[in-house]
């Protein structure tokens, strides 16, 4: 049976932009790492370089972004722009390749550059979402849009692990700049009513206030920021040690990755159930331990061939639940608590702190991949992200139910024990900009 938001052209045609674009993404978050790794030859600490410039432009540009385009308004045309531009950067990475000129400089540019235009995609579709999908369907858009995310989790690395192989890391790039002028063509056939900019008055802090008065969003940025600082420090150093310490060939570890993202896929179908049982707050708490919790497991691998990949993938498969489960909650509550007129000012405040953390702990994991070794690393990356959840149990985000009906924005309810009573929740800000993201891991 098909969900009755795909039956509409509009969202059909959003969700679509969203899916293509993800699975691009997938493909090169294999590929790009492995491009400096295998062609490049790239050490630990460079590793921590390529994954730092990634997220540094949300560190710089985030709040200004937010500002911008709340000002602008025209945020499908800024999403396409930056499906264009980011199609070109990815595109260079291949054609230096053929020209025998790819260099680690240029992989940083590219890196650098295309962080900074997804700030300026990820800030619009905050808003570009819930002029899509009414209220009452929160919950089902976000788990239809990190359905589709789950399922790239399954296909893409697998793809872009085998294309690795077969083609070259840097000629499988060629799959994510193909994706970004995919979701450009989808965004191009719709045309939704975005809610009027806001009249030049608001600050550009604006966001960053409304964060700060907010017990629930402040509390959700505190434990995300907190694991994407640890998980930044995995990620700069989990490719790296499969390749190199535990000796698995790229297009096992693709194959790995994408099979053990099921469970990402399972998380997606069940998080509606879960948070109608136990509140949308609750869900999310649970989502932060079980994100972060079994990816212990990759310090753990040891042993022969068959012990490591049974260790990775459960690693892999209850994580990937876990951040789905973390994902559409979220989703689900900053879209009822945050107002129209300043979404993508806290959005863009939002990620200036829980992805501008993610440089940091990418810089700091190559460093003490190379200071202490890659699995010493490794253990302090994977328990320092439990933290994040310990941080949450003492806030009122845990018993935060959404509210039987309100509109995007209306306001932030009383959380409580059992709170209002209504359906249990849905997604972070849309697609491409998850307050954890889970795409960051895999």
């Amino acid at each position: 049976m098909i969900p009755a938001l795909l039956r509409e052209r509009v969202f059909r045609r959003y969700w679509s932009a969203s899916t293509v674009s993800m699975f691009g993404d997938q493909i090169s978050s294999v590929a790009l790492p492995l491009a400096a790794v295998l062609a490049l030859h790239a050490g630990a600490a460079q590793m921590g370089y390529l994954t730092a410039l990634e997220w540094l432009p949300s560190l710089l540009l985030g709040l200004p972004a937010g500002a911008w385009v709340d000002r602008r308004g025209r945020r499908r045309r800024t999403m396409i722009g930056a499906d264009l531009g980011r199609a070109a950067l990815f595109a260079s990475i291949p054609v230096g390749y053929a020209l025998h000129a790819l260099t680690l400089v240029q992989l940083y540019l590219v890196t650098f550059g295309a962080g900074t235009l997804s700030i300026l995609f990820n800030v619009s579709d905050a808003t570009l979402f819930v002029s899509i999908v009414p209220p009452e369907r929160y919950v089902d858009g976000q788990s239809l849009i990190y359905g589709s995310r789950a399922l790239s989790f399954v296909g893409g690395p697998s793809l872009g692990g085998l294309l690795v192989q077969a083609l070259s890391a840097p000629v499988a790039i060629v799959a994510d700049a193909l994706s970004f002028l995919g979701s450009a063509f989808f965004l191009g056939r719709i045309r939704p009513a975005e809610p009027p900019t806001d009249d030049g008055s608001g600050s550009v802090l604006a966001g960053a206030r409304f964060i700060r008065r907010s017990a629930l969003v402040r509390a959700s940025l505190i434990a995300v920021a907190t694991v994407n600082f640890f998980n930044l420090m995995f990620f700069a150093l989990c490719l790296l040690y499969a390749v190199r310490v535990l000796g698995l060939r790229p297009g096992v570890v693709g194959v790995l990755l994408g099979v053990a993202a099921v469970g990402g896929v399972l998380g997606a179908l069940v998080t509606k159930r879960i948070a109608a049982r136990i509140g949308v707050g609750w869900a999310y708490t649970a989502g932060c331990l079980l994100f972060t919790a079994p990816l212990v497991l990759w310090p753990l691998a040891h042993g022969g061939l068959v012990p490591v990949l049974g260790m990775l993938f459960a690693a892999e498969f209850l994580s990937g639940f876990g951040v789905m489960v973390l994902d559409i909650s979220i989703g689900a509550i900053f879209a009822a608590v945050i107002p129209d007129r300043l979404r993508s000012r806290v959005t863009g405040a939002f990620q200036a702190v829980n992805y501008g953390t993610r440089p940091l702990g990418a810089l700091l994991g190559g460093l003490l991949g190379s200071a202490l070794g890659l699995r010493p690393a490794l253990w302090i990356a994977t328990l320092g992200g439990v933290i994040g959840f310990v941080l949450l149990l003492p806030t009122p985000l845990p018993r935060y139910r959404l509210p039987a009906a309100s509109g995007p924005g209306d306001s932030e309810p009383e959380a409580s024990g059992r709170g209002a009573s209504g359906p249990g929740a849905s997604g972070p800000v849309p697609a491409g900009s998850a307050a954890v993201d889970g795409a960051a891991r895999a």
